[in-house]
């Protein structure tokens, strides 16, 4: 996973005229914490912030003030619920060796058996154990050729060296269902033919 670079400044500013002031330079007000130290409260670079946010679980090395420079994963998104626009970001602090705790996605590959089967994602994204810097940006599950019933438990998912699932080894992620709009149907009829 490669890092992404931004500088960001510290804020003194707090509250929702302050935020509103932060936003209308396209920038986005955001706080970083962890390992036991106080919050850090930062102003992020609009647009740069928001091409990060497209990697799932980036890394950020942020450069603060041109003084020190921090490792962070971001932990809380904000968005604006109509516009789309970054409204507030919580990040974490990370050190490079440290395991974290995150969710990936899970993608799937390949085609169901016939017969008008569904997927079903039970669980949209992982929760996995991975070393701060080697953060898997996804997991892909091949589907190929399951019928109606079949299901996919996080044990059966191959992750990549160095990670560990953070959830049950019996949780099911991914579940195959018979399509029941058909079958409801075909019931129907079968009913209106027994009453005639």
């Amino acid at each position: 996973m490669s890092e992404v670079k931004l500088s960001v400044e510290t804020r003194t500013e707090f509250g929702k005229g302050a935020a509103r002031r932060i936003r209308r330079e396209n920038k986005v007000p955001g706080v970083l914490y962890g390992h036991g130290s106080d919050p850090l409260h930062l102003t992020f670079p609009g647009h740069e912030l928001l091409l990060a946010l497209r990697t799932p679980n980036v890394l950020i090395a942020l450069d603060i003030d041109g003084k020190s420079t921090e490792l962070a994963i971001p932990k809380s998104v904000q968005r604006d619920p109509i516009k789309g626009f970054l409204e507030h970001v919580d990040l974490q602090l990370v050190q490079r060796g440290e395991t974290v705790t995150v969710e990936i996605p899970v993608l799937t590959e390949g085609e169901l058996a016939a017969g008008g089967n569904l997927l079903e994602h039970v669980l949209g994204t992982l929760p996995v154990e991975a070393e701060a810097t080697h953060i898997p940006e996804s997991v892909t599950v091949s589907v190929e050729g399951l019928a109606a019933g079949a299901s996919i438990l996080a044990k059966d998912i191959a992750l990549p060296k160095g990670t560990k699932l953070a959830v049950d080894d019996d949780a099911v992620v991914i579940q195959v269902l018979a399509a029941q709009a058909e079958e409801a149907a075909e019931g129907e009829e079968a009913g209106e033919a027994a009453e005639a």
